[in-house]
């Protein structure tokens, strides 16, 4: 036995050299997970106490992971033995059958995952009697595939739980982005412009479209609100953690005494996919038209080229002044006013567990933040997390800083998911 694993680890010599040159760096990191749920607290902007984030050892390490696991393989087995041995003769539906089918295609990427990953182990409890061999050649290369199988173990082991995350269709929407100002007066709309400004520099690091809806000003240059539509991959997936409060302290440009002041803006993102199952009835519309206010060249305030669009039904309204062309501003607020129709849609299916809408929108009050700016000590804090980062106006950049925060808040999302996927699997056994 030992003969034949030694001859089988020479016939592999030649793969480890290129992979463990630098043996140091072989270490499990915690990539952007691929699919997230869009209900999840981190989502809703309600403020809670996080779990720690664990690693990808100590999630294997539970129990109820290693029965969930055992539970899916014994799904998938019924389901296969099933598909694979109907006949003509047999009394089950089509439409059980065609169930099953979908189950074992869906299922089949996880439990090969899951099978590949027991094999590995196996591998590496084979290496530990060639560990204490004689021979110092057998035993470095027996380390040198047990370390090969560890790093393997490693990989299985994250794409396992990549897997395990159900996929979201909302997840790769893209997006109407709608920031209000909130308590703080003229501070609070200065802070809203910047944060508008933020969010289109997010945009343009990852190569989104951003398309101003709506831009209602201030007379100090801030924004009492506005909204703007985004396009792009996973565009949705990676702004929807900005929905909630968002609470800067600083010492206001119009205080003369040097006081701390503390404001608050509003952050909604509405999802909008590209193919919506439900219709507008126009007859549900009331599309009032007006003329624009505000700086914008020679047609603001002679042509009604804005428009506003109120739907009857709901009381949802939506307006866009930002195109010459009437016809234009018609189109953009018809697709914000469709998004929030979306969004409200969302909202009714999931009424049972969040109120998504509201929570993202709370009262704008200061103790509803879900991250807070501070610039005496020049930290954003990120209240859902407790993660601190440093450099505010780096961050408000919309680029690396703000990528980081938001990669985190994604881990900790696809972990919670995780653990109320185990903890519903023991809720049904017992």
């Amino acid at each position: 036995m030992a003969f034949r694993r030694f001859v089988s680890l020479l016939s592999r010599r030649s793969e480890w050299a290129p992979r463990f040159q630098n043996p140091g760096k072989t270490v499990c990191k915690h990539p952007t997970h691929q699919y997230a749920r869009n209900q999840r607290l981190l989502h809703t902007g309600k403020p809670v106490m996080m779990m720690k984030l664990l690693s990808v050892d100590e999630l294997f390490a539970k129990t109820s992971l290693q029965e969930h696991l055992k539970k899916v393989e014994k799904e998938y087995d019924e389901c296969l033995q099933a598909v694979t041995y109907s006949g003509a003769e047999d009394e089950r539906s089509e439409d059980d059958m065609k169930t099953k089918r979908t189950k074992v295609s869906l299922l089949a990427p996880l439990i090969q995952s899951i099978r590949e990953l027991d094999k590995k182990q196996k591998e590496v409890t084979d290496t530990e009697t060639l560990l204490k061999d004689d021979d110092a050649s057998l035993r470095e290369l027996a380390e040198l595939e047990r370390e090969s199988c560890l790093q393997d173990i490693q990989d299985l082991r994250q794409k396992i739980l990549e897997l395990l995350i159900p996929e979201e269709e909302v997840d790769m929407s893209d997006l109407v982005l709608e920031v209000t100002a909130g308590v703080g007066g003229q501070e609070a709309m200065l802070f809203t412009a910047e944060m508008f400004d933020m969010y289109e520099g997010f945009a343009q690091h990852h190569g989104w479209s951003f398309d101003v809806l709506e831009h209602m000003s201030s007379d100090l240059g801030g924004l009492r609100h506005a909204s703007a539509s985004v396009s792009g991959p996973h565009s949705y997936k990676k702004m929807k953690f900005e929905a909630g409060v968002h609470r800067v302290q600083r010492v206001p440009k119009t205080e003369k005494q040097g006081r701390m002041h503390t404001s608050t803006m509003t952050v909604a993102v509405l999802p909008q996919p590209t193919e919506i199952c439900f219709t507008i009835n126009p007859k549900d519309l009331r599309i009032e038209t007006k003329r624009a206010s505000g700086a914008g060249g020679q047609h603001v305030n002679t042509t009604d080229s804005a428009v506003r669009i109120v739907h009857l039904p709901t009381g949802l309204v939506a307006e866009c002044q930002q195109e010459r062309s009437q016809l234009k501003n018609r189109e953009k607020a018809m697709k914000a006013l469709t998004a929030k129709l979306y969004n409200m849609k969302l909202e009714e299916e999931t009424s049972k567990r969040y109120n998504q809408r509201k929570i993202q929108v709370g009262t704008k009050g200061r103790s509803e933040k879900i991250r807070t700016y501070n610039y005496a000590q020049d930290r954003v804090t990120d209240h859902r997390i407790s993660m601190t980062v440093h450099d505010v106006r780096g961050f408000l950049l919309g680029e690396d800083l703000l990528n980081v925060m938001n990669s985190s808040l994604q881990e900790f999302s696809d972990q919670e998911t995780l653990m109320e996927l185990l903890e519903e699997g023991s809720g049904e056994e017992s």
